[in-house]
């Protein structure tokens, strides 16, 4: 089965909505395993990161009420508002 973008953003959208945070590497590794390597890539800082349309899929899915912790590599809730 071939997935898009928006399907990837979705899930990382719902398992957001569902635990509160979405930690990267668990992302990464689920995503991998479930849509494909192609969503998947190695940035300038030799980190494993998630497709770029596929996070501005997520980012509107969220409408900037999640934030992306640089330090702990995870989304979170901005506010205590879920979406």
């Amino acid at each position: 089965m071939s997935y898009t973008a928006d399907q990837v953003a979705e899930w990382m959208f719902n398992e957001l909505r569902t635990i509160g945070v979405l930690y990267q590497a668990e992302a990464v590794n689920y995503i991998k395993g479930h849509f494909g390597e192609s969503f998947i890539y190695t940035n300038e800082a030799g980190h494993t990161s998630i497709d770029k349309e596929v996070k501005k899929a997520f980012k509107k899915l969220h409408g900037g009420k999640a934030a992306w912790d640089r330090d702990a590599f995870y989304w979170g809730w901005t506010s205590s508002i879920k979406v």
